[in-house]
């Protein structure tokens, strides 16, 4: 697939949306993914971000959040429940070709010496996030970004047209 390629969204996931994909309960009490998504899209946000969950990139990965500054800034921020989960992922470092910096995210549980130096690093909860470092930072060609940002504009805008009008399908539309 080409970065050119079609806008079309694929369906989120069940249980993704506003804050999180990922466990039952409120945001506050869940365990696992959905506190650290909530949390880092909180810290994230201070920061003059918004953010995108489980979005698509133009390679065909799926990032767990994609954010954007006013500036054009993106970065992406995997997020991980457990070593588990971290250890089965060898996908992430395709994600850095996609982002201007690239973080993990995870719990106070997690064992920090796990995440690799260039990465920056997140420790959140439903709350908020702390950054303890700072990734590397390496900046998108003019074009990738501009492809990523209108990506990320339709994504976004799509999303938004399905919840005011959960039963339009884009099968339906005539462009």
């Amino acid at each position: 697939m080409t970065e050119t390629a079609s806008f079309r969204e694929e369906p989120l996931p069940a249980g993704a949306g506003a804050d999180a994909p990922g466990d039952a309960g409120t945001p506050e009490t869940a365990t696992g993914a959905v506190p650290i998504f909530r949390g880092v899209r909180r810290a994230l946000a201070a920061r003059g971000f918004a953010s995108l969950t489980e979005f698509r990139l133009a390679c065909g990965r799926r990032a767990d959040l994609l954010a954007m500054d006013g500036n054009g800034t993106v970065i992406i921020v995997e997020v991980k429940s457990g070593v588990p989960d971290f250890r089965s992922d060898q996908k992430w470092p395709e994600y850095r070709d996609w982002c201007d910096a690239f973080y993990f995210a995870v719990d106070e549980a997690f064992p920090l010496d796990l995440i690799p130096e260039e990465c920056g690093l997140m420790v959140a909860d439903a709350f908020g996030a702390e950054v303890l470092r700072e990734p590397a930072v390496s900046r998108l060609a003019p074009a990738r970004r501009k492809s990523l940002l209108l990506r990320a504009a339709m994504t976004g805008a799509g999303r938004l047209h399905r919840i005011d009008d959960p039963l339009f399908s884009h099968s339906q539309a005539t462009v």
